[in-house]
């Protein structure tokens, strides 16, 4: 594109209607879960089951035993990668993702920890505690107890949290697995997967597939997503091959060649979001699904509990499935809706609680 081309504005219905088309929120479609994960660049999954609710709004026919067979295999895990939070993705991807975002990591760790262990050989308190998780898996409460008897004139929790930002490792089964339970343990990547990580990954390649499942998107955006500074640069380097757009504000947004961008009026279905999901968090500006800017809400749990709803493609709901003597999976929505998306809502929760529970739960939705 030169200078003398007319820049297409694309206004938020657009960038929604692309995001949902992205995330295989406007139509379920089927295809193998490993692919899926793959191609959304992970799940979040601070929450353990978040990630079945998450595939079960995109795919059709989605068997919550397809996610356990390559989790107990390996195939996927859980490990702590963009913005420094726990994902959900395929064995390759944790290879490739991990040395890329692990900058991420370790400003985490010294913002939130530095000041705690000012003075101390963190190297040799990382080694040790990587040899440790080499072996078998940890808690962070066992590493932590290892640590301070170790190194006692330091602080016992900011060691294991060391150990836990700094060495690349997975969260190991059973946690995650549907139906099971288990602590959330620790083991290095190479052990748990037989591999070490890619040595030297490419961040273009990183770049352009966020771009691929979180598109049109600006500098901000995949620095949001992702928790990497300076990725402008990236994109300017990549520019020949982009398209480029510009928001109602003015911003240019990059895409890759091929990003749909269906019609904005394209109609939109009832969607329930699970704890916390990325549709949700991975971009600076979230208007484009959240233009009320509602705080996400990312409660305690195991998740596949509670979490969000989309009307119309923005997020407009909250859900909870609530259990024990008096069951129920009630919506709260943030404003009015009309008998028909409230007939929707009340389809789709039914539709939710054949996964998380039964289809004879009463639905209830209300108005915040």
């Amino acid at each position: 594109m030169n200078a003398s081309t007319p820049v297409r504005v694309l206004g938020r219905r657009d960038l929604n209607r692309a995001l949902l088309q992205r995330q295989q929120l406007l139509r379920r479609e089927s295809g193998p879960v490993a692919e899926l994960i793959e191609r959304l660049v992970g799940l979040q999954a601070q929450a353990p089951l978040a990630p079945y609710v998450a595939l079960w709004s995109r795919l059709k026919g989605f068997d919550p035993a397809e996610l356990s067979a390559l989790m107990t295999a390996r195939d996927a895990v859980r490990t702590s990668l963009m913005r420094a939070t726990i994902h959900l993705v395929t064995a390759e991807d944790c290879l490739r993702l991990w040395r890329l975002v692990h900058p991420v990591a370790d400003r985490g760790f010294r913002g939130a920890f530095g000041k705690q262990l000012a003075g101390a050989d963190i190297d040799a308190i990382v080694a040790f505690g990587t040899d440790l998780l080499s072996r078998e898996p940890y808690s962070r409460s066992r590493l932590r107890e290892v640590l301070g008897e170790r190194w006692p004139d330091w602080d016992a929790n900011a060691m294991a949290y060391a150990v836990s930002y700094l060495t690349g490792t997975v969260q190991v089964t059973p946690r995650g697995v549907w139906g099971e339970t288990g602590p959330a343990a620790l083991q290095t990547i190479e052990s748990w997967l037989g591999r070490s990580p890619v040595p030297d990954p490419s961040i273009d390649a990183l770049v352009l597939r966020y771009l691929a499942a979180f598109g049109p998107a600006s500098a901000a955006d995949v620095q949001m997503w992702s928790g990497l500074t300076k990725l402008r640069e990236v994109l300017d380097r990549l520019r020949p091959g982009l398209r480029v757009y510009a928001d109602e504000d003015g911003r240019e947004l990059f895409d890759v060649p091929d990003g749909p961008l269906p019609d904005a009026e394209t109609p939109a279905p009832v969607r329930f979001l699970p704890e916390y999901d990325n549709l949700l968090l991975s971009h600076a500006d979230r208007r484009r699904v959240n233009p009320s800017g509602r705080p996400v809400p990312l409660p305690p749990g195991n998740g596949a509990a509670m979490g969000t709803v989309l009307i119309d493609g923005d997020y407009t709901a909250d859900w909870r499935h609530h259990r024990g003597t008096d069951p129920s999976l009630r919506v709260t929505t943030h404003g009015p809706v009309t008998a028909a998306e409230t007939e929707a809502i009340e389809a789709e929760a039914v539709e939710l609680l054949g996964l998380i529970g039964s289809k004879d739960t009463p639905v209830v939705v209300t108005s915040a």
